[in-house]
C-alpha cells in the first residue's frame, strides 16, 4: 500500500511539473509572436489560437502516453466490427476533429479574410465560403478519425442503415432543415446582409446555420427561422440581385390646392434631400405620381430611388420633416378626415287622449 501511494505522488508530481512547463512555455512563447507578429494581426491571431490547441491538448497526449500501460486507457466499452472501442481511440479521434476545427477556425477567421478583401467579395459570399469550408474540413477529419482508430467504414453501413430509417420517421423535419440550409447557402436567394420582409416584419439575416436562419429585427429582435421556410415560402428579399430600393412616400393636400405647385414643391424637396444624402440616386430620376381623389383629401406620392435598404426609415422620415416643413411655408393645407352630421327632425308626437 505505501509502494502503491508513493507512485501515486509521483504521478502527481510529474504530471503537475508538465503542465505547468508546458504553460510557461505558451506564455513565453505567445510574448515572442506578439513581438514579432506586431504589426500582423492576422497572422499573430492565427499563431496563437494554434499554439493554444497544441498547449490543451499537448497536456492529453502527454496524459495519454504516461499512462500507457493502464489498463483502464484500453477498457473497451463497445465493438464496432472487429474493433473495441476504447478510452484511448476515444481520444484519438477527438483530437483529430478538434485539431480540424481549430484549422478551420483559423482559415476561415485569420486567412480567408485576406482573399475577400482582395478581390472584394461581399459578405454573404463569404460566411457562403466559410460554412462550405467548414463542413468539408469536419467530414474528412470524422472519416480521417474513424480510419486512423482502425474502424471499417463499411461496418457503419448497418447504423447508417438504422439513421436512414430514423431520418425518415421521426427526424423528416431536421433533415428538411438541414438540406434546405445546404440549398440556401448554395442557390443563395437569402444571404448574410441581406434585408428581408418575413409577415411584414422587417429584418437582416445575420446567420444561416444547419438548421435555422438567425433575421434580426429593426427592434434589435433575433428571430429563429426553420431553413425549409425560406424555400415553401413568400419572402420579401429587398437586396436580392439590386440594392436600390424604390421608396414612396404619400402625402394628401386639400380640395382646392394647386395641384401643379404640389408637384414642385415635393421635387424640389427631393432634389434637396438627395444633394444632402447620397444614399438617394439621380437615377431614376423622383417621380410625384397624383395618385386620385380621396374622401378628404387629393393624393399623390413622391417615387425616389435609394441605394441602401438599411436606411428606409431614417430617410422616409426626413422626407417628412421637410414635406410638412415646406408645406406650411407655402399654407398648402394637410386635410384631416371629416364627417358632416345632418339631424332630421320627425314628426311631432301625439299624445294620447284620455
Amino acid at each position: 500500500m505505501e509502494s502503491l501511494n508513493m507512485w501515486q505522488w509521483g504521478d502527481i508530481i510529474t504530471v503537475s511539473l508538465f503542465v505547468v512547463g508546458i504553460i510557461l512555455f505558451r506564455s513565453i512563447l505567445s510574448l515572442f509572436i506578439k513581438r514579432v507578429f506586431r504589426n500582423k494581426e492576422g497572422v499573430r491571431q492565427a499563431l496563437l489560437s494554434l499554439i493554444k490547441w497544441f498547449t490543451y491538448n499537448g497536456i492529453l497526449v502527454f496524459l495519454i502516453v504516461y499512462f500507457s500501460d493502464s489498463k483502464w486507457l484500453f477498457y473497451s466499452f463497445f465493438s464496432i466490427g472487429e474493433v473495441n472501442v476504447t478510452l484511448f481511440l476515444i481520444l484519438i479521434a477527438l483530437l483529430i476533429i478538434t485539431l480540424a476545427s481549430r484549422l478551420s477556425k483559423i482559415l476561415n477567421h485569420y486567412i480567408l479574410p485576406f482573399f475577400y478583401e482582395r478581390h472584394q467579395l461581399d459578405k454573404g459570399l463569404q460566411f457562403t465560403m466559410e460554412r462550405i469550408i467548414h463542413y468539408v474540413i469536419m467530414v474528412i477529419a470524422v472519416f480521417v478519425s474513424l480510419t486512423t482508430v482502425g474502424i471499417d467504414l463499411s461496418a457503419l453501413t448497418v447504423f447508417a442503415g438504422v439513421l436512414g430509417v430514423g431520418i425518415g420517421f421521426g427526424m423528416q423535419n431536421i433533415a428538411s432543415n438541414f438540406i434546405s440550409g445546404l440549398i440556401l447557402l448554395f442557390e443563395r436567394p437569402i444571404k448574410v446582409g441581406d434585408r428581408v420582409i418575413i409577415d411584414d416584419v422587417i429584418g437582416d439575416v445575420e446567420k444561416i446555420s444547419m438548421r435555422a436562419t438567425v433575421v434580426r429585427t429593426l427592434e434589435n429582435e433575433h428571430i429563429i427561422i426553420p431553413n425549409s421556410y425560406f424555400l415553401e415560402e413568400k419572402v420579401v428579399n429587398r437586396s436580392f440581385s439590386d440594392p436600390r430600393l424604390r421608396l414612396t412616400v404619400p402625402i394628401g393636400v386639400a380640395y382646392g390646392t394647386d395641384v401643379l405647385l404640389v408637384k414642385e414643391i415635393l421635387l424640389t424637396i427631393a432634389r434637396e434631400a438627395r444633394v444632402a444624402n447620397s444614399i438617394i440616386l439621380d437615377s431614376p430620376e423622383p417621380f410625384v405620381n397624383f395618385t386620385g381623389f380621396g374622401d378628404s383629401s387629393l393624393d399623390f406620392e413622391l417615387f425616389i430611388w435609394i441605394s441602401n435598404p438599411e436606411e428606409v426609415i431614417r430617410i422616409k422620415s426626413d422626407l417628412n420633416f421637410r414635406i410638412y416643413e415646406q408645406l406650411n411655408h407655402y399654407g398648402v393645407e394637410i386635410p384631416f378626415p371629416q364627417r358632416d352630421l345632418h339631424i332630421k327632425s320627425g314628426y311631432p308626437i301625439q299624445e294620447k287622449e284620455d
